[in-house]
């Protein structure tokens, strides 16, 4: 029996660098990474049962809004899994093609430097609002990650008018490059480390 690979075309045999995302980075071999939402309301089923690629792929559906404000509509976003599919393997063909690399390790580093360790909760202290800095969980860190980097590829297609598939692989490479000027995803987790640092 040949060995499983992701839509046919790429192995997922990547080891995991980060000591404290192994267990909630999920990275068994499938086909086609299409759960049907099995493990929608199952609190840690997503990072032990689903592909860390169909996980991407779900914030493609609604890549959402910078903090509480409609700021931009979700038009191209259309909750289709065959364009949310189209999307992903033409940016893993973009990757793959740019880096001679297979596009899972790639993404798989992405995520592992935009993860933030650190982050802000506020609590009421008397009359105030008291900030302070809290570890982040490693499924919190996973989520953020891949929140951050489906909505910076998304605001791009809006000052660019480049394809999705595009401004995805630009997010992710610049992301596993670890470089903050084209990244939003390492520029927003740098500036919520650098706020909690101050809030220690």
């Amino acid at each position: 029996m040949s060995e499983i690979k992701l839509f046919d075309k790429w192995e997922c045999n990547v080891e995991v660098e980060d000591p404290g995302l192994k267990g909630y980075l999920n990275l068994k071999p499938v086909i086609v990474p299409k759960t049907y939402g099995r493990y929608a309301n199952k609190q840690f089923h997503k990072s032990t049962d689903v592909n860390i690629i169909e996980r991407l792929m779900n914030r493609l559906y609604v890549s959402g809004h910078r903090g509480k404000k409609h700021l931009l509509t979700s038009s191209q976003c259309s909750g289709k899994s065959m364009n949310a599919w189209n999307i992903m393997i033409e940016t893993m063909e973009i990757i793959e093609k740019k880096t001679k690399k297979n596009p899972v390790e790639v993404i798989v580093r992405a995520i592992e430097n935009a993860a933030l360790r650190e982050e802000i909760t506020s609590f009421q202290m008397g009359g105030i609002m008291a900030r302070k800095a809290v570890i982040a969980s490693p499924q919190r860190r996973i989520d953020l990650a891949l929140r951050m980097i489906s909505q910076g590829s998304y605001h791009k297609t809006h000052s660019t008018r480049k394809p999705m598939a595009r401004c995805l692989s630009d997010e992710l490479l610049a992301a596993y490059e670890y470089d903050s000027s084209k990244s939003h995803a390492i520029r927003e987790k740098e500036r919520i480390e650098r706020e909690a640092a101050g809030a220690r």
